[in-house]
């Protein structure tokens, strides 16, 4: 039992590390599986489109699923065009912020879409079969060859070991370009993620363990608050229910106003003067007589707080 605990902890102390691989072996066995049973090359004047078709749409789809699943984006977007809000260009504080969310959200819905492509560049066929129908690549593998190696070219993504050695020669040679490049996008990724990730830490207001504290903290915010929520929400059906059922009226049943709701689904901003941990830390320190919280002058966006707005309830609630 105390071994399945330190596992279980050390998941959730690597939760988003692990959530990246796990995102990463799903989209590597996708390809595999789609690589070997779905694609084949038409090996004509389709190639180009067919084989770009296989290695940039998935990866597309896989952005925008990541998008969408994403909590960050619908706090950004729930509620800017509602009814009776004008939807008009917020002040520049407020929008320098909303870009730095979304450039976030980008950035974590893109793990899938380059895994995807990494993986289909090293394992060589899409780009093959791209590769041979592209004019630039045939007119290279063609020097004064006339227009019958252009035909043979088209068929090299088709070829069996049984070809001939040109068409061979041919084939190891795209798949070398191919693998070079995913290898080239691998090494630019992690280089640019370690950049980031150094950066980011770098410019931190706070230090390595109030910021271990703060992913503790939010992590308990959150469990508690769903289970309030979920406590508040069987009382409120209840209540009402029974009322239908026994035709009388409803006893006073506070709920957090919509303006509550709002101010503590907004994007979080960090103070050096008054530290709050969440929204909700600094609505019920900070709200005023009207129920809205009031501004402070020092507001601050660091990149590295980004997981504080990441924080709440799972995507799957969200939509």
């Amino acid at each position: 039992m105390e071994k399945f605990h330190s596992v279980l902890d050390f998941c959730l102390s690597h939760q988003k590390a692990l959530g990246y691989g796990a995102v990463s072996l799903l989209t590597l066995g996708s390809e595999r599986i789609f690589s070997i049973v779905v694609f084949k090359c038409p090996c004509n004047s389709w190639n180009l489109l067919y084989g770009t078709v296989f290695l940039l749409v998935p990866a597309l789809i896989l952005f925008l699923l990541g998008c969408l699943v994403n909590t960050r984006s619908w706090k950004v977007l729930t509620g800017c065009c509602a009814p009776g809000r004008l939807c008009r260009c917020p002040h520049a504080n407020r929008l320098w912020r909303y870009l730095q969310v979304l450039w976030l959200v980008m950035v974590t819905a893109a793990v899938a879409p380059f895994t995807w492509i990494a993986v289909a560049l090293l394992g060589g066929n899409f780009y093959e079969c791209a590769a041979t129908g592209s004019a630039i690549v045939q007119s290279y593998m063609c020097k004064d060859q006339g227009e019958e190696c252009f035909k043979k070219v088209l068929q090299v993504p088709c070829q069996s070991s049984l070809s001939s050695q040109e068409m061979q020669d041919m084939l190891t040679s795209l798949r070398a370009q191919s693998q070079v490049m995913g290898w080239i996008l691998i090494a630019s990724i992690f280089t640019l993620a370690l950049a980031a990730t150094c950066i980011s830490h770098c410019r931190s207001p706070v230090s390595i363990l109030q910021l271990a504290f703060w992913k503790m903290y939010l992590k308990k915010e959150q469990e508690l608050f769903e289970a309030k929520a979920k406590e508040h929400a069987a009382h409120l059906a209840e209540s009402n229910i029974k009322c239908f059922f026994d035709s009388t009226q409803p006893e006073p049943f506070h709920t957090p106003s919509t303006k509550a709701w709002n101010s503590i689904s907004s994007l979080f901003a960090f103070n050096p003067e008054k530290h709050y941990y969440s929204m909700i830390h600094k609505y019920i320190s900070s709200k005023t007589s009207s129920g809205s919280i009031r501004s402070v002058d020092g507001d601050t966006f660091p990149t590295c707080l980004g997981f504080v707005d990441g924080a709440g309830h799972s995507e799957s609630q969200v939509l």
